[in-house]
């Protein structure tokens, strides 16, 4: 298993950016696909971005192609998600979860993220 723990949520006002990070411990950090996905109020779970094991490869929902990049540190054990540009349409609770296979089997608890205008 692996333990997930995100930081850096807050209040960012619309244009602005702000930088997510996702602490993993326990089972080997390389062995997991790693992604971050966000829920606003009253609405389902979201994909938001996602890493390969390596790093080599990125993947993202159209709505944040162009202002979110998501990176990770192997040697940290830690995923990050740069936030640039954000709109108030981007306040949500951000989570990340690891995937070992085919499904994403562990999240986090999530930060919050608020975006005024």
């Amino acid at each position: 298993q692996v333990q997930l723990v995100e930081s850096g949520g807050g209040l960012v006002q619309a244009g602005g950016s702000l930088r997510l990070s996702c602490a993993a411990s326990g089972r080997t950090f390389a062995d997991y696909v790693m992604g971050w996905f966000r829920q606003a109020p009253g609405k389902e779970r979201e994909f938001v971005a996602g890493v390969t094991k390596n790093g080599g490869t990125t993947d993202y929902a159209d709505s944040v192609k162009g202002r979110f990049t998501i990176s990770r540190d192997n040697a940290k054990n830690t995923v990050y998600l740069q936030m640039n540009n954000v709109k108030p349409e981007d306040t949500a609770v951000y989570y990340c979860a690891a995937r070992p296979s085919s499904d994403y089997n562990f999240w986090g608890q999530g930060t919050q993220v608020t975006v005024s205008s």
